[in-house]
């Protein structure tokens, strides 16, 4: 069969699909369905409990949900203290927040150190896997490339399978230590491969941080500032984890639910944490102001900015989405700690690289989507910007490749998905299984040659 008939037969048979695939509204009403897993206040569904994470972003008064200012607890800590301890002692945290979410507590001077020697010394891939598993099959997306690999070192591993705490813990440091290393590498083929641009395959250095590092692993000439590498390591611990019920998070503990490898169920999560409602996002950010500066004459005018943003809501501008990405949360209202924090480094940031103006543009965006979507669409719900709104910008503004953004968040979210693995694997002992109530009715069977 040629190209131009097989895609033709693939455009015969997807006609049907909409009215084999399409679920009415009413439906989900009619069967009292919790649409992705919410209530109809927007609460999510309490499908199961945790230690290692939580996510505080409302009330609940007399039944009401009530918003709130946004907290962002691990283990208990509250993240913004974390971060302030470990930056006034001028120290990396990203280390420390790791041991605290895998191991429920924070480590002492001497425990950390050798947690440190441990990651260290596993950030290097085993011999020859960039070769075969990167350079032989180089991807334009690194998420994918990641994904790929993280299954890839099921093969790699003498002991796969077995699911006790002391393997599940080896297998979660290697990774952890190994992400830095695959993302630089995947994205240094890429360049080669699709960009026509030199490749810098570097190897990780012994005694440096994961946020120092990664820098120096994804830069030809490895030089980088320690006020760069502290910047990014404060980024790798607001990413670090949040809640079980986030959507890469719980794609893990379903896979480990069923029983399945530590390097099946963090794939999954990767796959998971690539997509633009989820870690994607970022991105979907930078391209929404790039288009934005590409279609007005004053980008930095108030009111055009503000008839631009109306027209994104209508799906008259923009990707088409009507959405404007970096603003709203499943479940902080008030505001996102995670964002706040960034803002301010966003902030200081811009100001030594002469982008001011590009600060003020996101700030804007952040005070008038809220006031433009109660205009148009009624919405009466508090709505805050997220995390993404800055991280992006902020990545932008260090010289890190935008294809970089999305995995450098999962370099992060790797700690919490190992974590909420082991909560999983040691305590629930049951597959995660929900209901789908079936619409269909019951057809008898029609042979072949009495078919139209």
């Amino acid at each position: 069969m040629s190209v131009a008939k097989y895609n033709e037969y693939i455009e015969t048979i997807c006609a049907t699909l909409p009215e084999y695939s399409r679920i009415d509204a009413e439906d989900y009403i009619r069967y009292g369905v919790k649409r992705g897993l919410r209530n109809d206040d927007g609460t999510g569904v309490i499908a199961g409990v945790t230690k290692v994470c939580d996510v505080h972003g409302y009330d609940m008064i007399n039944g009401v949900r009530t918003p709130a200012e946004g907290k962002l607890y691990y283990r208990g800590y509250d993240v913004e203290e974390l971060i302030d301890g470990f930056t006034a002692d001028g120290r990396y945290g990203f280390e420390e927040t790791a041991y605290l979410l895998l191991f429920g507590r924070l480590p002492n001077r001497d425990e950390l150190e050798k947690f440190n020697v441990l990651l260290d010394e596993g950030r290097e891939l085993p011999r020859y896997f960039t070769e075969d598993m990167i350079i032989k099959a180089p991807s334009r997306n690194i998420m994918n490339k990641l994904g790929r690999s993280v299954l890839a070192m099921y093969s790699y591993d003498d002991n796969p399978d077995d699911l006790s705490p002391a393997n599940i813990v080896r297998q979660s440091l290697e990774l952890i230590a190994r992400f830095p290393t695959i993302v630089a590498h995947a994205y240094q083929v890429k360049r080669h491969e699709y960009d026509n641009r030199s490749m810098h395959i570097h190897n990780p250095k012994s005694g440096l941080y994961s946020a120092q590092n990664l820098l120096r692993l994804l830069r030809s000439h490895k030089v980088f500032t320690e006020e760069e590498a502290h910047l990014i390591d404060v980024c790798l611990v607001l990413h670090a984890d949040h809640g079980g019920g986030n959507n890469s998070a719980f794609a893990c503990r379903t896979l480990s639910s069923a029983g399945t490898d530590t390097y099946a169920a963090i794939s999954a999560a990767v796959g998971s944490l690539k997509g633009f409602r989820h870690g994607g996002a970022n991105l979907k950010v930078l391209e929404m102001m790039d288009l934005y500066k590409e279609s007005v004459s004053n980008p930095y005018d108030e009111g055009v900015l503000k008839d631009y943003l109306v027209k994104v809501l209508k799906k008259e501008a923009g990707d088409g989405s009507g959405l404007i990405y970096g603003m709203g949360h499943a479940v902080y209202t008030l505001s996102d700690p995670r964002a706040k924090i960034l803002r301010r480094h966003a902030e200081e940031l811009a100001a030594e690289k002469g982008l001011s103006d590009d600060f003020e543009l996101y700030r804007r965006v952040e005070r008038l989507t809220p006031e433009l979507m109660a205009e148009l669409k009624g919405e009466t719900k508090p709505m805050c910007a997220n995390v993404d709104l800055y991280s992006g910008f902020i990545y932008q503004m260090l010289g890190i490749p935008s294809e970089v953004f999305t995995p450098i968040f999962a370099i992060a979210r790797i700690v919490g998905w190992c974590a909420h693995r082991m909560e999983e694997v040691l305590t629930q002992n049951r597959i995660i299984r929900p209901a789908y109530k079936s619409l269909f009715t019951e057809n008898p069977y029609v042979p072949l040659s009495d078919r139209p």
